[in-house]
This record gives structure tokens, sequence and C-alpha cells, in this order.
């Protein structure tokens, strides 16, 4: 037998060789039992060889585990701490904020991963749908800021379409009427720009979006009332809802909905009764079908007890293994795989609000 190796060649860890290191240690496993001592007696100049190559393997499958485990702890989020938005990994203290001396609210990070949408408050008023805003714009690194309305409107929680086009989309209240209707814009829009997607003579509010460029709305369109529903878009027509089927809507109020990256669940807050109040919602995650427009198989997974606490805001982060959200002021992270929760914000003395995964759009 010749002692010229086959898939024992000095291995090199990098990405490139992970095929040749699981061919060889299946080739060892098969091997191994098959020869036994006479392996030993007739070669014994491959026993380093194949060592050598279980210990590379061994490191290997250690190095891309430890990679992994890290890559699941370090989910990086933008948020709202004390008016001021901040880009940073969750559960690390923060550096420098990327928007200072303003009220910034409810950052919505698009899908490229380069730019954030979010409100800026310009007027106060207790009655929050009395506040005056402007729907801005920023990169990720805090550099590009621009607004995409003129500061005289309620513009209210953004987000961006699914569909490659990467187009903002908010909600803008409609006068003395009540209610809102949605509104898109574009990275590097101006003042004015915007263009209507629905009828400031209904309500419609938009929440979350889905890649074939339908968004997940709430609202009354015209004689199919109150419900959640598939928008499709039709800029200067008239919009096609499609209605969604959820057995917990017909008990309760869902609310700040977001899709999961792959759109096979969804996360929102849910109140009891149809009365809009905030401490005491319940979030939840459940099963969505977007072919069949069906939400199913809602589970609890923070305040199930409806404490009279805030607890709100549920997003995903990146890749869809867990979902960040607020309570009390704090953020924490909910991981989907062992159902654990954790206090992911850093300074206990701060506001933190509003979070939301990298490059996942709510």
């Amino acid at each position: 037998m010749s002692t010229k190796p086959h898939h024992f060649s000095t291995p090199v860890l990098t990405g490139r060789s992970i095929r040749f290191h699981v061919l060889a240690a299946r080739d060892i496993s098969l091997m191994l039992p098959y020869f036994g001592t006479e392996l030993l007696r007739k070669e014994p100049a491959m026993l380093p060889r194949l060592f050598l190559n279980l210990i590379c393997l061994s490191a290997l499958l250690t190095t891309l585990g430890m990679k992994s485990a890290l890559a699941e702890e370090s989910h990086r989020s933008s948020y709202y701490k004390n008016g001021e938005i901040h880009v940073n990994v969750l559960g690390q203290p923060e550096g420098k904020p990327i928007t200072t001396g303003h009220w910034d609210f409810k950052p919505s990070w698009s899908q490229t991963g380069d730019h954030l949408v979010f409100f800026r408050r310009l007027k106060d008023d207790p009655e929050v749908t009395k506040w005056i805003t402007a729907m801005c714009i920023i990169n990720a690194d805090g550099t590009g800021f621009h607004q995409l309305s003129d500061g005289t409107f309620t513009d209210f929680n953004p987000t961006w379409t699914r569909d490659g086009k990467n187009t903002p989309v908010w909600n803008r209240k409609n006068g003395e009427k009540g209610g809102f209707h949605i509104l898109a814009g574009r990275i590097g829009g101006k003042p004015g720009e915007e263009i209507a997607l629905t009828s400031p003579e209904q309500h419609a509010w938009v929440h979350s979006a889905v890649r074939d460029g339908r968004l997940f709305v709430s609202g009354a369109p015209g004689k199919l009332g109150y419900g959640y529903f598939l928008m499709t878009p039709n800029p200067g027509g008239e919009a096609k809802f499609e209605r969604i089927d959820c057995d917990l809507a017909k008990t309760g109020l869902l609310d700040r909905i977001s899709v999961s990256p792959d759109e096979t669940k969804i996360c929102f807050d849910y109140h009891p009764g149809f009365k809009n109040e905030v401490p005491g919602r319940t979030l939840y995650v459940a099963d969505f079908d977007v072919k069949t427009r069906t939400i199913s198989n809602a589970q609890p997974f923070a305040n199930a007890e409806g404490k009279k606490v805030w607890f709100d805001y549920p997003r995903w982060t990146k890749g869809g293994t867990a979902i960040v959200y607020h309570a009390g002021g704090k953020l924490f992270l909910y991981t989907l795989a062992d159902g654990s929760a954790k206090q992911v914000s850093t300074d206990d003395k701060a506001d933190y609000r509003y979070p939301h995964g990298e490059a996942t759009p709510n």
C-alpha cells in the first residue's frame, strides 16, 4: 500500500479548506475501525497525519462554534436613549449617539444596513397625536442627515419596504379629522417630495412590509371595515387591501407589528379589549403565512400577566433569532431558541426605548 496521503496533506485552517477537513474526518472515521492495529503495523507513518487532521478539525469546529456563538450574542441595534439615537451592540456600554440636541424617536434600520429613518419631535404636547414632527434619514454612522418632511405635520413610526427599492414609508395624521394615512419618500429626498400611498379620507397605518412589495397595515379602508391587511401600493391610484386572518385580533388590538426577516413569524404588542391603553400590553410572537395571510399559534413572551408597565416595540434582530423590546425604560432581548429573556441596556438611570435590529426593517 502506498504511503502517499490521499486527504491527509498538512491542513490550512481557512474558510476555503473547511470542505477538505470534513472529508478528511470522514475518511479517518471510516478507516480507523477497519484497519485497527493493522494500520499501526503496516503504515505507522500514517498515524501522525491522522492525528494531525483530527486535531486540526477539532480546532476548526471549536473556532467556528465560538464564532457562531459570538455572532448570536453580538446583536447590533439602534435605539432611543434619553431622546438621542444610538447604534450599538446590545449589552455593551454606549459610545457617542448619532443624533444629539433634539428629541429623536423610533429609528428603523434599512435592509441594506446603511440608513436609519426616524422622526424628530419639533413641538411637544401632552397629547401625542398633537406633536409636530419631521421625518428624517441618517446614515448608520451618523453622517448624511436630511429631512424628508418639512416639520409642519404629525409624521410617525417609519419603516422601509423590503422589495429591494429601500423606500422609507411612514404615517401622517389626517389633520383635524383624525386618523392617519401612509406616505412614501426616498433616500436623498426633500420635504414636499413625499407621496401619499393611501387617502387622507380613510385611516391606514403601516407597521411592516414583505419582500413582494406589500405593506403590513392596519386600518379601515373603504367598506372593508377595521382590520389588518397586506396592502399593495399604487401611487396615484387605489391601493389593494387583502385582509389578514388572526383569531387574537377578534378579542383585542395588535400593534407595533413586525414581520420576521424570513417572513415566517411575526411579533407584536397586544391589549385585550379595544381601548388603546399603553401600560399593561403583552408582547407576542406568532407564526405568519404570507401566502394565506394568516397569523396563528400566538404565544406571549413578555408581560403575560399584564403588569401596568410599558412593554412595547418588539423588533427582530438580524437573522431573526431574537426579539429586542423595551420595558420600563430598559431594553431586553428575548431569544427564541431557549425562550430566555435578559436585560441588554446598561445604564439603569437612562430612559431606553424603541430598539431596532440591524438591517432588519420592522
